[in-house]
């Protein structure tokens, strides 16, 4: 898995902004524009945009986005209602939507349902009426009135209304696209953090994986300390210290070590389930564990990664996890496998979904992957969350979370 330098930020901690309206509108010109650099194809001949692109990159003053360049909403025939199926489901990624217009089209059907979807998924839209250095008279005030949006007259050639757009971004930008700390509320100025990280086949050579550099950085960044050691070295650290520390976070696959090295008035807890609180949502993910008690062998179980990436002899998610919940079912469970930025379209026919820890994807994508699964009836619960609940160590583990932990309890678990 590739995640860049340390000093990048990671895609999943962007603001998603889709890139939509009709072919030849201008599109790929305004992200052009907006990003002061030659990213997207520019082209008279309306299609030449197919499959959404992602593109991550930098906006000033609004900070790191992901720029996502769509298909035209009216492209015709069998594949351009395939290219805007795809568009549209783009809108489950986005925290923001700009709608481009040409002001030599009469807004109509087109806008309203890019709008109305927008609005059923709570995405915020902003409309940039582009090409106003060939027609500068158009009165946006009333466009808006008609679409309901703020509607920001631009030109992608002369640089007109850029300004103005980027700050309406800012305005128009969700307040939960940034994701909350991921430890800053657990911690205090000066406090001491002790990591665990196990350096074995599934680390990868020479650097961290990317949720350690995060909690690293983000322990930083609120003026606390972060001590890193492998798992063997757990005990003597903790005794070395002059004081206790604030907390210890392990990585999932030595929770049961950094259980038994930590003494029980230090809060412990995980990456992955720091992350299930960054990204997701730890209460949904606690109640999902508690659906492994209601497995039998055969039942179908969902394991979801949101990336590819290269698997060592003994997987956490192909080899460990399935060999975890046998030995806890008593027998062989039907395990189905999925990566990338989908999940399967039958969740309806599994009976468990367990999700990786989310790294490489947004808060927002996560939250609704949750709702899909909520929606299937299936019950959805990421790695970390589940290793501890079957090493019987999650009420440890949630030991930082009070109100999640009394959920726990109260659900019976």
């Amino acid at each position: 898995m590739n995640v860049g330098g340390l000093n990048d930020t990671p895609r999943g901690s962007r603001l998603h902004i889709a890139i939509m309206g009709r072919r030849n509108a201008g599109k790929s010109s305004i992200i052009n524009a907006l990003t002061s650099q030659e990213v997207a194809i520019v082209s008279d001949v309306p299609g030449t945009t197919t499959d959404p692109v992602y593109k991550s990159m930098e906006i000033l003053p609004v900070g790191p986005v992901v720029i996502i360049d769509t298909a035209g909403i009216d492209d015709q025939g069998e594949l351009g209602e395939l290219r805007v199926k795809k568009a549209s489901g783009v809108l489950q990624k986005a925290d923001l939507m700009i709608l481009v217009m040409d002001p030599g089209q009469q807004e109509g059907d087109y806008e309203a349902y890019l709008i109305g979807s927008a609005r059923d998924l709570r995405v915020p839209v902003i409309g940039a009426l582009n090409k106003m250095d060939l027609t500068p008279l158009l009165n946006a005030p009333d466009m808006e009135q008609r679409l309901g949006i703020p509607v920001i007259p631009v030109s992608a050639v002369t640089g007109l209304g850029m300004d103005r757009l980027k700050k309406e971004i800012i305005k128009s930008a969700p307040r939960e696209w940034a994701p909350p700390t991921i430890m800053g509320d657990l911690i205090n100025p000066g406090d001491t953090v002790v990591l665990v990280v196990p350096i074995d086949l599934a680390a990868p050579r020479g650097r961290l994986i990317l949720p350690q550099v995060q909690v690293i950085r983000d322990i930083l960044d609120n003026d606390a300390c972060a001590l890193v050691v492998k798992e063997n070295d757990l005990k003597k650290a903790l005794s070395d210290l002059g004081s206790k520390p604030r907390i210890v976070v392990t990585d999932s696959q030595a929770f049961l070590k950094a259980d038994a090295d930590t003494p029980g008035d230090i809060m412990l807890t995980s990456f992955s389930i720091l992350f299930a609180r960054y990204k997701g949502n730890l209460e949904a993910l606690v109640s999902g564990a508690l659906a492994v008690d209601d497995l039998k062998p055969g039942d179908r179980v969902l394991i979801a990664e949101a990336c590819t990436h290269h698997r060592v002899a003994d997987d956490i998610g192909t080899v460990k996890i399935p060999r975890w919940l046998g030995q806890r079912v008593g027998g062989e469970l039907n395990f189905q496998w999925s990566s990338g930025i989908e999940l399967p379209s039958d969740l309806e026919s599994y009976k468990l979904v367990i999700h990786c820890g989310a790294c490489m994807i947004n808060r927002k994508e996560m939250l609704h992957r949750l709702m899909q699964a909520a929606g299937a009836g299936v019950s959805m619960v990421n790695y970390g969350v589940l290793i501890a609940y079957l090493h019987g160590i999650l009420r440890r583990a949630l030991s930082p979370f009070p109100p999640v932990l009394r959920l726990l309890e109260n659900q019976g678990g």
